[in-house]
């Protein structure tokens, strides 16, 4: 395999194995130091991140990135304590790796328990978002695994700045450096090169818009954990109640358009429009959202004609697909054909409802009376998040430290023979 990847993916993969091997019994209280140590540097070296940031946002502002992709990329005071606060949350749950599963006993008299343990090394690629290299680094060390990160282009200088801080709280908490590694070059051979990489790369997670993510799950010869996109919806239901239902649309639509948990669709049920009228699209408009729609919506002034791949689009944008819908039924029909299976909301007082939308979609993540915004890790109460996974096996929904492990199985016995 070493023929076939760079010296370079060769030196980090080499040393992110022989950190793996440490930090898969590193103690709680050092992994406790290290992230610590990390978000007091952070904190601490916030106007040299800041500058790093100025650096990456002009050079963005060059290659014209949209403003929600600049949104992602930009960095101010209060983002960045909301790294430190993530840090410091992460710190404190309870050490992932050493849990007891589950355990019983055989009639052969064997005790069997299932542990959970690191998963090894994880790779993170991701775009523009920086936070990522604080989040995936906290996260891959709580559960006890090294992490090799490559950042996007965008967000290279941030992201550098934010690693040396990391690199920095391992030091001084006595663990080797190498357990959080950050590619130090753009060149995007180093993407291919990780992909590869099955010596010394556990699990890939792809952080980032729909062309990186397909690359990766096309390419890879790494398992996978990732999401390609998040068109995610918002059903007004007959039953809903109509101020709970015009903050959640709005807030899910327009709290940030960029993130993967923005709500891209809105589906009114005929009842909720006749009863109510246009007031959810109008909210919309009036927030500058561009509301792109079909048949009796059309009506509304300000709306404008749907093409058909706006159903199943995901716009990361002021624009949002709406429609009107017979029912609980034709949603979920509607939802099993456009959607992504990330993030879906109900807007209903109807229990009965609620529980056949739950009970026959399959989407990562199923809401009721919530705005989808609250798709991420950190409001799940992981601290944060290493990414949204939308496949069926390990992982699903939003992958934090527990996620992040695997298991063994420890047997004991009394001089037990078979």
């Amino acid at each position: 395999m070493d023929g076939h990847i760079s010296d370079l993916m060769v030196d980090i993969g080499t040393k992110a194995r022989a950190a793996a091997a440490e930090l898969a019994y590193a103690s709680q209280e050092r992994k406790y130091a290290a992230l610590i140590g990390a978000a007091h540097q952070i904190w601490a070296r916030r106007q040299d991140i800041l500058d790093s940031n100025y650096e990456d946002l002009a050079y963005a502002a060059d290659k014209g990135l949209s403003a929600a992709m600049i949104d992602r990329l930009t960095l101010d005071d209060r983002r960045i304590s909301g790294m430190v606060d993530a840090l410091r949350a992460i710190a404190e749950q309870p050490d992932p790796v050493g849990r007891v599963l589950a355990e019983w006993d055989r009639p052969n008299g064997l005790h069997i328990q299932r542990v959970a343990t690191p998963l090894g090394v994880v790779g993170v690629i991701y775009e523009s978002r920086p936070n990522v290299t604080a989040d995936a680094g906290a996260l891959c060390l709580k559960a006890g695994n090294a992490v090799i990160l490559r950042g996007g282009s965008d967000s290279f200088h941030t992201s550098t700045a934010i690693h040396e801080c990391m690199a920095t709280g391992l030091r001084q908490a006595g663990l080797p450096e190498a357990a959080i590694q950050f590619i130090p070059t753009q060149d995007r051979q180093l993407v291919t090169d990780m992909l590869r990489a099955t010596q010394y790369i556990d699990v890939i997670v792809p952080r980032g818009g729909k062309g990186l993510v397909g690359l990766v799950q096309h390419e890879a010869r790494v398992p996978v954990f990732a999401h390609l996109e998040g068109i995610c919806h918002v059903y007004a239901d007959r039953d809903a109640d109509l101020e709970q239902a015009r903050a959640v649309v709005l807030n899910s639509k327009t709290r940030r358009t960029g993130i993967c948990g923005a709500a891209e669709c809105l589906l009114i049920d005929w009842q909720f429009y006749t009863k109510h009228g246009a007031v959810l699209i109008e909210d919309l408009l009036k927030a500058g959202v561009e509301v792109r729609t079909e048949g009796e919506l059309l009506k509304v002034p300000g709306t404008v004609q749907a093409q058909p791949d706006d159903f199943g689009r995901e716009f990361l944008d002021k624009i949002i697909a709406a429609k009107l819908v017979d029912g609980v039924d034709e949603a979920i029909a509607h939802i099993r054909r456009y959607g992504s299976q990330h993030t879906e909301s109900i807007l209903t007082q109807n229990d009965a409802t609620a529980a056949r939308f739950f009970q026959r979609l399959d989407s990562a993540i199923l809401m009721r009376n919530a705005s989808t915004q609250f798709a991420d890790g950190g409001e799940f109460g992981m601290g944060g998040e290493i990414g949204i996974a939308t496949g069926k096996l390990h992982a699903r929904g939003p992958v934090g430290a527990e996620q992040l492990c695997s298991f063994k199985y420890l047997v004991t016995g009394h001089g037990t023979v078979r």
